[in-house]
């Protein structure tokens, strides 16, 4: 099959499964319950991406100064405190990453 279709396909099909709910939360009222308990997802989410990157080093928790990506994600977190910027906080983040990495290995 071509490449092309089944990426036109794969777009078509995301597109229409989004857009659905999207028009069905418009035509529906969502209970308030609900809508508060879908303001906790998003930090959920990023959570159970970002915790394990930093804490986890082959397949252990690592609290030690040699856990170059939990000292870059501390500094990340000092940075977003004082900056309030969520570009400022990714650029900290990954300069402090890839100082720690090129001075520390």
């Amino acid at each position: 099959m071509n490449i092309w279709l089944i990426m036109a396909l794969g777009g078509l099909i995301t597109f229409g499964t989004r857009f659905s709910l999207i028009y069905l939360f418009g035509k529906f009222h969502i209970p308030e319950i609900m809508r508060k308990a879908l303001h906790y997802v998003p930090p959920a989410v990023l959570s159970a991406i970002v915790f394990p990157e930093l804490f986890l080093r082959e397949g252990a928790l690592s609290f030690s100064l040699e856990n170059h990506r939990l000292l870059a994600g501390l500094i990340a977190i000092v940075a977003a405190w004082v900056s309030r910027n969520t570009f400022a906080t990714i650029l900290a983040g990954m300069i402090a990453l890839f100082l720690l990495q090129f001075f520390g290995a």
